[in-house]
């Protein structure tokens, strides 16, 4: 099994953000987790705050922007709080969005190495195009422990705890 990510750079400054890094991780983690199409792969968008800001405004009816946004190519969700989402069987599993303000501003806010939340975000989105999600607890529950194995397989700590320093 592979993953693929294609990178479409709406916003200069994501050219030093070592996308394609991460993409290539994160192909090589996710199907040691999950059961993927061969050949699977997703594009990412990656984006400017006024963007995403309107993309989330003509998907969602919420006009502010996002970190992450995902369109996956089929709707693999459980059909109950807790449940597994439906194995996918299109190996182009959909396509996300990332704002880059948006991203960066989290990171510095969380003191995360900018990097470390780009593969979160990046891992979090394709989480929803293969049928996670958050919505309830239980579910969010699962998505997030999901997350934290596959980071830390990567040398990437819980996105999910509170930094200390930070309090």
């Amino acid at each position: 099994m592979s993953l693929s990510f294609e990178f479409i750079l709406e916003d200069a400054r994501w050219q030093a953000q070592e996308l394609a890094t991460i993409g290539t991780k994160l192909g090589a983690v996710i199907p040691q987790y999950l059961a993927l199409p061969a050949q699977s792969s997703a594009v990412v968008m990656a984006c400017d705050d006024a963007q995403i800001a309107q993309l989330n405004q003509d998907f969602r009816g919420k006009p502010q922007p996002t970190n992450v946004l995902s369109w996956p190519s089929a709707d693999l969700s459980g059909h109950k709080p807790g449940g597994q989402p439906k194995p996918a069987t299109d190996p182009e599993l959909g396509d996300i969005a990332i704002a880059y303000e948006t991203c960066l501003r989290e990171s510095q806010q969380a003191g995360l190495a900018i990097l470390d939340h780009l593969t979160h975000l990046l891992l979090h989105g394709t989480l929803h195009l293969l049928g996670y999600d958050h919505i309830d607890d239980v579910d969010a529950d699962v998505m997030e422990g999901l997350e934290i194995k596959m980071l830390a397989s990567l040398g990437i700590s819980n996105p999910y705890e509170v930094n200390d320093a930070t309090q």
